[in-house]
């Protein structure tokens, strides 16, 4: 077979390598914006306007919100000629962690965001991760640059053990976000070959 000299050049690049990361926390932690900062396509969301049915329910802290996700946040991101990252945004309120189960497969691991100010939030995903068996880093959010605690604080307080990555970032920053991305890739890689 003869080929012409674009039909060779592409058939000698390497395929990217895809994997799938879930970013999960608790409600208003900031997974739709992470997504969207960092992805390279339009995400998918789906997001649904929040009702009064969820005065008194959805407590957002700080942040102010007239929507919520309802099923997934989804987007992509290239990492050089070798890696495509999948990420899929868990819905955060408790009502919708059943949809949890079946974000996580296939995944090679997950980014908890936490919010500071409402750290209790971030117990069940830290929960759900630690039983499932997905590794993880715990990414602590700083929403409009604070922290409410210092990140051995928050270690404690979440019962996180050493050997779980957590780094400072901020959802709105594309380059905090690709900076987490990375932990955890890392994180992930470093287990597989250890294991």
């Amino acid at each position: 077979m003869v080929f012409k000299r674009s039909e060779r050049a592409r058939a000698d690049k390497p395929v990217p390598i895809p994997v799938k990361i879930v970013v999960a926390g608790g409600y208003a932690v900031g997974k739709t914006t992470f997504v969207g900062s960092i992805s390279e396509i339009e995400p998918l969301t789906t997001e649904a306007a929040l009702t009064s049915h969820s005065d008194g329910v959805d407590i957002a802290g700080e942040a102010a919100k007239s929507s919520t996700t309802v099923a997934m946040d989804f987007g992509r991101i290239t990492l050089g000629d070798d890696l495509i990252l999948y990420l899929f945004g868990t819905p955060g309120q408790d009502r919708f962690h059943f949809m949890w189960d079946d974000l996580i497969r296939g995944a090679i691991g997950a980014v908890v965001l936490v919010d500071t100010s409402r750290l209790e939030d971030s117990f069940p995903a830290v929960d759900y991760f630690e039983s499932a068996g997905i590794p993880f880093v715990v990414a602590v959010n700083a929403f409009f640059g604070k922290m409410h605690h210092s990140l051995e604080d928050i270690r404690e307080a979440l019962a996180v053990p050493e050997s779980t990555p957590m780094v400072v970032t901020d959802a709105r920053d594309r380059d905090a976000t690709k900076g987490t991305l990375l932990e955890l890739v890392q994180h992930a890689l470093a287990l597989v070959n250890a294991g």
